[in-house]
């Protein structure tokens, strides 16, 4: 029979209209050749002008084959498909390799279009089946890849003497190993396929003459000639391009060179590999290059690839991987106009993964279902016993048909496309080109095609819940899923393709916490959820960013997957914190240490309990520098703890400030008793020395925050008559003390390899800033006595002695209760008081209802209204006296000073103020709070810090607390300032 007489079902013009005028080009083109004759007489054929129209009608990029390649023409319709594509292929040797690179690459752009035109009439003409058809495309991309490796691999040893033959190209390639990927190794490469293909090269095999061009590794050797052989396939020009090559399905390709060993290719597998890996290699094949070396490269991966037991938690896995596609029964919408045919609902991948599943699952078991081919793999399915014939003969049969859309759609201009049109003609044409008749039946032939394969697929893990409700979340594979970045978009992520990226990254084992295969399937069934959590943070990328410190820390990951796996709330513990609180972020993400934290309730502990905590674990440290460092790590565990407690709301933030204020008491005393003792060993001592630390401020309030800073004040005295310290190297006594409170504050403040500890302000010793770091007692209370302003002792009403010397102590404390108890001009209180509120109003105004400190009837005027009335009754009432405000107040009203009522609104008001202000520095919340902006989880953390039920009932709170100050305030202090002001002025 000859071969149009074979032809059958050859399919109509799409386009008919171009029928006529690529005729009319194709006669003027061979006119004065030996082809015009035949031409005409094949047009007149029958059968000949259907081929004709079936190729000019629908595919303009077979059109420009079919005028290029006459010659071939008529020897496929002389000799037929078989012994045409032979000769093709034949020519593509180790002949054509020794040639000069340009001719080289020339040939195979020739030969690839002629294959692709022979292939091409004879699938249209039902000449060949999809097998074929596969088969052959694939044998023209193994051809092609051996020659142009060879000849890549030998122009290395021709720079250096050789001279270039066919047994030079033939010796060049032994140990090189070209793994044929996906539908190449399987030998169903479509129309237009890129090849994916793995480059390796085993040390042991390579030649000599290889190993000896030293002047490169042997990595850099195969790197090079990898570049080379990229380069000769994929480069287009004047006759095409042979083969787009893709090679990111090497082991981990973000961080591993394009040629890697075969060593370090098992290694990879055996210890990070993941289970979509084991599915990609069910196909892998070698393509090219030492076909034996090949072979032993993938008998020694069997058993990564074939476990020998069922793996349940590969089971998992497989099924995580298949519920993050969101391919459930049921779900998602299939259509037709765009459709991509090879990844949609009820399309190729899905028969693919059908297969390829069961494979994994059972593969172990039964070497019988080790086979690459899609179709060969369902039959051997069915054989095994795991399918059932009737649903393999349909799977196979709806392969067969999606294979053959999916290759008219590249036929028509050699695109790697799988999408179906968009627009009605569109999908006319490439239903004529089907021989489906009309654009109605082809789509409602796809959508049964479609829908069918859905519900078989579906049905594959039936039981299985879905991942994530909210779309698709793919992280297998080598590129980003745009399905996944539209995803994670609408999670709220900013930068959808770097948290894919980071995710694949952890996958691929890139970080010790996803080394082991146990802890990349807990992962794997985790994501969606973990991803979900962050995406309720207020800023989602910040949340993923400071977690993935946090996982790149952790020396494993199975402890905390299954902790997360176990215990769900603990994930959107740990969303908050690294959405919430940067700062407590940041700290986990260096001390892993502390996620069992998470879990625990964080209560606070005594000041004694915390002291002889610290105490026995200072015993440990073996130096000075090592117990700075312990008190940094112990410090910052105690501050994580707290904050954690505060967001989650189990500590209120009174309890929390005096918790920490505890923390920072302790660490000042543990502290200064090695300074002493290292300064001691080279100053000795101050006859009848003794030093001691005033806390001031927010720690001498005990209404320290998590990032609050110290106001420290250091006293001394010492002997009368005492000239100088005792040591090698005296001192004088001022001198000595100065200098061992400068070592102090550099014990608080230096950065060590554990981070910061605290920043000490100064500024409220006598003479501030400007005055010496320590100060006589004695000089202290003659200043305080004699020179200090009304700010001044406003600021003693939150003091007290912390550490040192524990007469001294005592005795500054007699000294301040005696300051703040003496007789005081109660009008020229009034005034300074009022005037200094109204100085700090013009320099920071408190326009902003969220700046607590300084708004009108903010945190200001509550402590100024509390340290005023403390200072104007103390005298009668020294027990008024207290550093905390809402104490304060409490004592006030108790006393009679104040009104019940006004005294509980106030200490409520002096709660609320510290709250808030405490939950936005914990937040580590940048420039102004706006609460139009902010997302709503950070402000519900901010309301349960406060202890309100929602954020619209704290505003209300701050704006009636406000209020409420600002009257009393008014009441107490403007309005009488005022009068006496006036009163003054009339004087």
């Amino acid at each position: 029979m000859s071969f149009l007489a074979s032809l059958s079902s050859l399919p109509p013009a799409g386009r008919p209209d171009r029928v006529a005028v690529a005729i009319e080009r194709w006669q003027d083109r061979i006119a004065d050749t030996p082809w015009a004759e035949r031409a005409a007489s094949l047009i007149a054929d029958p059968t000949g002008y259907a081929l004709i129209t079936a190729i000019f009608g629908n595919s303009p990029y077979l059109t420009e084959s079919w005028l290029a390649e006459s010659e071939t023409i008529f020897r496929l319709i002389d000799t037929g498909p078989d012994r045409t594509m032979a000769e093709i292929l034949g020519a593509i040797n180790d002949g054509l390799a020794a040639q000069d690179t340009m001719i080289v690459a020339r040939e195979l752009r020739r030969a690839k279009r002629q294959a692709a035109l022979v292939t091409a009439i004879a699938d249209i003409g039902g000449v060949w089946s999809l097998e074929q058809v596969t088969e052959i495309l694939s044998d023209l991309a193994s051809r092609a890849l051996d020659c142009a490796a060879g000849h890549a691999l030998a122009l290395l040893r021709v720079r250096k003497g050789e001279e270039m033959s066919p047994e030079l190209i033939e010796t060049s390639r032994r140990g090189l190993v070209i793994l044929g990927m996906g539908k190449l190794g399987a030998r169903e490469l479509n129309y237009s396929s890129d090849i994916d293909i793995i480059v390796l090269y085993d040390a042991d095999r390579v030649v000599p003459q290889i190993m000896a061009l030293m002047e490169y590794s042997l990595t850099e050797v195969y790197v090079k000639a990898t570049r080379t052989l990229v380069k000769l396939l994929h480069e287009r020009d004047a006759d095409g391009y042979v083969f787009r090559t893709d090679l990111r399905l090497r082991p981990d390709p973000a961080s591993t060179p394009l040629a890697m060993s075969v060593l370090s290719a098992e290694t990879y597998y055996e210890t990070v590999g993941q289970n979509w890996e084991r599915a990609a290699m069910i196909k892998a094949r070698p393509v090219a290059g030492d076909i034996d070396a090949g072979l032993l490269f993938l008998k020694n991966l069997r058993p990564y690839i074939w476990r020998k037991h069922l793996d349940f938690a590969a089971i998992q896995d497989i099924h995580s991987i298949k519920r993050q596609i969101h391919a459930h029964k049921g779900g998602g919408d299939i259509a037709v106009y765009g459709h991509n045919v090879k990844v949609g609902r009820g399309g190729i991948r899905e028969i693919e993964f059908f297969a390829q599943t069961q494979q994994l699952i059972w593969g172990g078991r039964d070497p019988a279902v080790r086979v690459s081919g899609t179709i060969p793999a369902l039959y051997a399915l069915v054989n095994a016993g795991r399918v059932q014939k009737a649903t393999a003969d349909e799977l196979a049969a709806i392969y067969r048909y999606l294979r053959k859309v999916e290759h008219r759609l590249q036929m028509v201009e050699d695109q790697q496309t799988h999408s179906l049109p968009n627009d009605r003609d569109g999908l006319e044409r490439i239903a004529a080109f089907l021989d489906e008749g009309s654009a109605e039946a082809f789509e409602a032939h796809l959508m049964k095609t479609f829908g069918r394969v859905q519900d078989i697929y579906a049905d594959l893990f039936e039981e299985a819940p879905t991942l994530s409700a909210s779309g698709s979340l793919v992280f297998t594979g080598i590129e980003n899923d745009p399905d996944t970045i539209a995803t994670l978009s609408g999670m709220g992520y900013r930068d959808g393709p770097r948290v894919s990226e980071t995710v694949r990254g952890w996958h691929h084992g890139r970080i010790r916490a996803t080394r082991s295969t146990r802890a990349r399937e807990l992962l794997t069934e985790l994501m969606p959820a973990l991803l979900a959590a962050f995406g309720k943070t207020p800023d989602p990328d910040g949340a993923f960013g400071r977690f993935d410190t946090f996982l790149s820390n952790l020396p494993a990951g199975v402890q905390l997957f299954s902790l997360l796996y176990s215990n769900p709330q603990l994930l959107d513990t740990l969303a908050e914190v690294m959405g919430a609180a940067p700062a407590l972020a940041d700290y986990l993400g260096r001390h892993p240490r502390l996620l069992d934290g998470l879990l625990a309730d964080t209560t606070a502990v005594g000041r004694d309990g915390l002291a002889n905590d610290l105490t026995r674990q200072l015993d440990e440290a073996n130096s000075y520098e090592e117990a700075l460092d312990l008190v940094r790590r112990w410090t910052g565990d105690r501050r994580f703890q707290a904050g954690l407690a505060l967001l989650r709301g189990t500590m209120t933030p009174e309890a929390g400030g005096i918790h920490l204020s505890n923390v920072a008491e302790v660490v000042i005393a543990a502290l200064l008793a090695p300074v002493e003792a290292a300064f001691q060993q080279v100053h000795g001592e101050v006859p009848g020395g003794r030093f001691a630390v005033i806390a001031y401020g927010k720690l001498g309030a005990r209404e320290l925050s998590p990032t609050s800073d110290l106001d420290l004040v250091f006293l001394y005295d010492f002997a009368e008559g005492a000239e100088q310290s005792n040591g090698t190297k005296p001192l004088p006594p001022s001198l000595y003390f100065q200098r061992l409170g400068q070592r102090l504050i550099s014990a608080l403040t230096a950065l060590t390899a554990e981070g910061e500890l605290y920043q000490v302000d100064m500024r409220l010793r006598p003479s501030g800033n400007k005055g010496p770091v320590a100060s006589e007692f004695a000089g202290f209370i003659r200043y305080q006595r004699e020179e200090a302003w009304t700010w001044e002792h406003m600021a003693l009403t939150r003091a007290r002695p912390v550490a040192g010397d524990a007469d001294l102590q005592s005795e500054i404390e007699t000294v301040r209760q005696s300051l703040l108890t003496a007789p005081r001009d109660t009008s020229k209180l009034l005034l300074d008081i009022a005037d200094m509120r109204r100085r700090v109003a013009r320099e920071r105004p408190g326009n902003d209802p969220f700046d607590i400190k300084d708004r009108p009837g903010g945190l200001v005027d509550v402590e100024f209204i509390a340290q005023f009335l403390m200072l104007s009754h103390a005298r009668k009432h020294p027990g008024l006296l207290s550093g905390h405000t809402s104490e304060a107040f409490e004592k006030l009203g108790a006393a009679g000073i104040l009104p019940l009522d006004k005294a509980e609104r106030l200490a409520r008001g002096s709660r609320l103020w510290q709250a808030v202000q405490s939950m936005l520095r914990l937040m580590s919340l940048p420039g102004r709070f706006d609460p139009d902006t902010a997302p709503a989880d950070l402000k519900r953390a901010l309301a349960r810090g406060a202890q309100h039920s929602d954020f619209a009932a704290l505003q209300k709170d701050m704006a009636d607390t406000a209020a409420t100050v600002r009257a009393i305030w008014d009441h107490l202090i403007e309005q009488p300032a005022a009068f006496l002001a006036a009163e003054a002025k009339e004087d």
